[in-house]
């Protein structure tokens, strides 16, 4: 890495740091790093181990789902007022559902999102512990590293399940939404209401599913996160 420095001026070792963390958000920012073991080397450098990073792209994670739980909730409620709205305001109601379909997309996307960056890093973590275990000459130190690493890949795994069954949970939720948007964007009379108020007892019961489902993979989240800090 190469740094610029104003004519005249030293850099201290804070300085040096903070040009240095510049650089390596700069060039991820402009892709050049990603989310590729350069990036994670170049972070732990400036003092943000994996592990750091692992845990807070986890409790972001978890967070999007939480975030999404609300919007759902949003959704079914902006739903359920729908189909009970007179017919003089149905444009003005569809308006509302289908931004709130869209809001309810963008978040599943984020939860998405944020499951990837999780998967990034901690596959990162994971193949540096793995490689340095061939570092120790003490062999009881090695066995005790290689029994946490298998302890903590089995949580990780554990969560991650959990996470990906949510995250697959709200495609169906999305689905029958959109078609719900588009069926009363081209119906927009009484007869269409009727036929919605078929579809928001099912909607309801999926939505509660997903909501129970992404209460699981926070839970595990959760549990993860505090066994990491456990053993900081």
């Amino acid at each position: 890495m190469i740094y610029f420095y104003p004519t005249g001026f030293r850099a201290g070792e804070r300085g040096k740091k903070r040009l240095f963390l510049l650089s390596v958000l700069l060039l991820a920012g402009l892709g050049i790093l990603s989310c590729s073991g350069v990036y994670y080397d170049a972070m732990e450098k400036i003092g943000f181990p994996k592990r750091d990073i692992l845990v807070d792209r986890v409790e972001a994670a978890r967070d999007a789902q939480s975030d999404a739980q609300e919007q759902f909730k949003s959704a079914l409620e902006q739903f359920r007022s729908v189909v009970s709205v007179p017919e003089t305001k149905l444009s003005e109601a569809y308006d509302d559902l289908e931004a709130d379909y869209e809001d309810s997309r963008a978040a599943a996307r984020n939860v998405s999102d944020r499951i990837d960056r999780v998967e990034s890093v901690s596959g990162a973590l994971f193949k540096e512990w793995e490689a340095e275990l061939d570092l120790y000459e003490n062999p009881e130190l090695r066995r005790i590293s290689a029994r946490k690493l298998r302890e903590t890949k089995t949580r990780y795994e554990k969560m991650l399940v959990s996470m990906h069954r949510a995250e697959k949970s709200m495609a169906p939720v999305l689905e029958k939404f959109e078609d719900n948007v588009l069926f009363l964007k081209h119906n927009l009379n009484a007869q269409a209401i009727g036929s919605l108020k078929g579809e928001f007892s099912t909607l309801e019961a999926d939505i509660d599913g997903l909501i129970e489902q992404m209460n699981r993979s926070i839970q595990a989240s959760d549990v993860f996160i505090a066994d990491l800090r456990k053993a900081e």
